[in-house]
């Protein structure tokens, strides 16, 4: 097989396992194929710019360039949500706007003389890798990332298993207080469209209520389920709130209009919540905003394998020319889909979802409730 040189990026938001991933890339194609892997910079921003610094440029990984990362959150490659080559920010005139330089990013890859790019990301992505292949650069393999499990095709992505624990584990903490304080404790999660860390956090942690995006909520069910333990001589609960969760007939809480190149800001669901429960209860309220936690720190067992698993498979991939493909985890088995496939339908939480109904068996309250 003749020698190539291939590529690696991750884009969008860090999440933990991206690492293994880079990890699994590098030494599977060095090791079992003797090619040149590139790790390109803070996603197309590398290869829209040969010279971008920041901090450490574009680099031919070696070995030693992925030794010991397993464990370690984040990327070593850095990644950006701002990279977007078809909607890339330029400023014209003192203003920003969305311009297509795409054509760079072909010329750049010809200078380089890559062979073929694995891109790791979410839904933004994989999207963007499928335009790139409707624009000619075709050698493209995908890898699923994303904490809010939201991406088709793929039963899990990885960094999910971690968030969830790391909202388990907030949970846990804030229970005792809410219980020692009589307090009632709303803990916002991360999932813009998509509840599924609200969802299995929330029933994990024993949650008395969740409120996801999928399932807008009235304010009235909750109250009642506080009121009700409270009765109960429980005068303390846990609400989970997704960061995407809005009012039946509202929208989602932000900090204003969208900027450009970037998704609204979405900001306050919690303490949306807990103003509006203020007025129907008695007990006292507290919301923590658990945030960017949710991203960092050292990736789960079962990350790093997927990871792991994810990163030598798309290697494999390229070297059987599967371009167009993304890998993905089909029950326990890695398999390759194409990544249209992928981006045709995002993954949300459906009302009906075996875990909503269990959680609804077990006295937990969504807010939908008559």
């Amino acid at each position: 097989m003749a020698k190539k040189r291939i590529g690696i990026m991750t884009g969008g938001g860090d999440c933990p396992g991206l690492n293994p991933v880079i990890r699994a890339v590098t030494r599977t194609a060095i090791r079992e194929f003797g090619w040149e892997v590139l790790g390109i910079e803070d996603a197309f921003n590398g290869l829209l710019d040969l010279e971008y610094r920041s901090p450490h440029g574009n680099v031919w990984l070696t070995e030693a360039h992925v030794e010991g990362i397993l464990s370690r959150g984040g990327t070593i490659l850095g990644t950006s949500n701002r990279s977007d080559p078809f909607k890339y920010v330029k400023t014209v005139e003192g203003k920003k706007v969305e311009t297509d330089v795409f054509d760079r990013i072909l010329e750049n890859w010809q200078r380089v003389g890559l062979d073929a790019l694995i891109s790791v990301g979410g839904d933004g992505s994989m999207a963007i890798a499928q335009q790139a292949i409707g624009r000619g650069l075709t050698n493209i393999v995908g890898v699923p990332k994303t904490i809010d499990n939201d991406l088709g095709a793929t039963d899990v992505t990885f960094g999910f298993d971690t968030a969830v624990n790391v909202a388990v584990e907030s949970i846990d903490r804030l229970r005792d207080t809410a219980e020692s304080h009589d307090r009632v404790m709303l803990v916002e999660v991360m999932g813009r469209d998509a509840g599924f860390i609200a969802l299995h956090a929330g029933l994990a942690g024993g949650a008395d209520a969740i409120l996801l995006p999928e399932i807008p909520y009235r304010l009235e069910p909750v109250a009642a389920k506080i009121a009700e333990r409270k009765a109960n001589g429980r005068p303390f609960s846990i609400i989970v709130v997704a960061e995407g969760a809005k009012p039946k007939g509202g929208d989602v809480s932000t900090l204003g209009d969208r900027e450009a190149g970037a998704m609204r800001r979405l900001f306050g669901a919690a303490a949306r919540v807990a103003e509006g429960l203020g007025a129907l209860i008695e007990l006292e309220l507290r919301a923590t905003v658990l945030g960017h936690v949710q991203r960092g720190g050292s990736p789960t067992t079962f990350d790093r394998i997927l990871g792991t698993r994810f990163g030598e498979q798309a290697v494999r991939l390229v070297a059987r020319g599967e371009f167009g493909k993304m890998v993905a985890l089909r029950g326990s088995e890695v398999v390759a889909v194409d990544i249209a496939e992928a981006t045709r339908e995002p993954k949300r939480v459906r009302p009906d979802d075996s875990l909503v109904m269990t959680a609804r068996s077990l006295g937990v309250v969504f807010g939908d409730e008559a």
